[in-house]
C-alpha cells in the first residue's frame, strides 16, 4: 500500500510539473549569460522567445523584460502586450508582431526593444516575465511598464520568468 501511495504521489508530482507555464529560448538558459546579440554591446536585438502549457481560459498575454539592478530602480526595457493567447513564441528580432499585440514604452521612452546595458563592471539580472491574463486590454499603445502592471494585476491567470546574467565586457583604450 506505501508503494501504491508513494508512485501516486509521484505520479501527480510528475504531472503537475509537466503542465508548468514555461517560458524558454534558444539563445541562453534560465540564469545563464545572454549572449551579446541581445544587448547594447551587440546587434541589440531581441532574443527568440517560447513558452509552453498556456494556462485555461488565457484571452491574451503580456511580456515585460526588466532589469530590477539598475541604479535608479527597475529599468523596463521591452513591453509587450495584448499578445494573441493562441501565439506560442516570438521570433529573434521580431520586427512583425502577432495580431494585436502593442508595443509599451520602455523606460528610455521608446516602444522598441532596448538591450542589456549595465554600468560597466557590474552584473545585472534581465528578467522576461510573460503573464497569461484572462482578458485582452482595450488600452492604447505606448503604456509605461508600472501602469501597464497595474492595469493587468486583477487578470493574471499565471506567470513563468526566464532570467539572464550579462556583465559589459571592459573595453581596453
Amino acid at each position: 500500500m506505501r508503494i501504491l501511495i508513494l508512485f501516486a504521489g509521484l505520479f501527480f508530482s510528475i504531472a503537475s510539473f509537466a503542465d508548468d507555464f514555461v517560458l524558454k529560448s534558444s539563445a541562453f538558459s534560465d540564469n545563464a549569460k545572454l549572449p551579446a546579440a541581445y544587448t547594447c554591446d551587440g546587434e541589440n536585438v531581441s532574443p527568440e522567445l517560447s513558452w509552453t502549457n498556456t494556462p485555461n481560459g488565457t484571452k491574451s498575454f503580456t511580456l515585460v523584460l526588466t532589469d530590477p539592478d539598475a541604479p535608479q530602480g527597475t529599468f523596463y526595457h521591452w513591453i509587450l502586450y495584448n499578445i494573441p493567447s493562441d501565439t506560442q513564441s516570438l521570433a529573434r528580432s521580431i520586427e512583425i508582431l502577432p495580431g494585436d499585440t502593442l508595443l509599451g514604452k520602455n523606460s528610455t521612452g521608446q516602444t522598441n526593444y532596448f538591450g542589456a546595458c549595465p554600468p560597466q563592471g557590474t552584473q545585472h539580472h534581465y528578467i522576461f516575465t510573460l503573464y497569461a491574463l484572462d482578458i485582452s486590454l482595450n488600452v492604447t499603445a505606448g503604456m509605461d511598464g508600472p501602469s501597464l502592471l497595474a492595469t493587468i494585476k486583477n487578470h493574471i491567470l499565471k506567470t513563468t520568468t526566464l532570467t539572464a546574467l550579462y556583465q559589459r565586457i571592459e573595453k581596453k583604450t
